[in-house]
């Protein structure tokens, strides 16, 4: 599976973001990852993986945050939500359901 992205055609800091994503799509086959710009600044990245039960919050950013690592400054300052949860987590996550229904930006 592929990171999915809510755009058609993605801005080359949204594909940057994907590529280093589909490095930890490539290295945990089970998550399911989805990507987009909120607005002009904001990207948002959900991350619904299995192998997050029993993991601490920071040891979950941690997983992933070793491949976003690899993106430069001003393409990682981008991103402004991760949300990294296990299925169940994300069934009663109030900030999971403003991911699949989110505010509008006014930016």
């Amino acid at each position: 599976m592929s990171v999915k992205l809510r755009v058609k055609r993605p801005d080359p800091v949204l594909r940057q973001i994907a590529s280093a994503l589909n490095d930890y799509q490539a290295k945990h086959p089970l998550a399911e990852i989805e990507a987009y710009r909120q607005n002009s600044v904001s990207v948002r990245i959900r991350i619904i993986n299995p192998e997050f039960r029993d993991k601490s919050r920071g040891d979950r950013e941690d997983t992933v945050w070793a491949h976003l690592n690899a993106l430069p400054e001003e393409v990682a300052s981008e991103i402004s939500l991760l949300l990294l949860l296990t299925e169940e987590e994300a069934r009663r996550s109030l900030a999971n359901a403003d991911f699949d229904d989110p505010i509008p930006s006014r930016l």
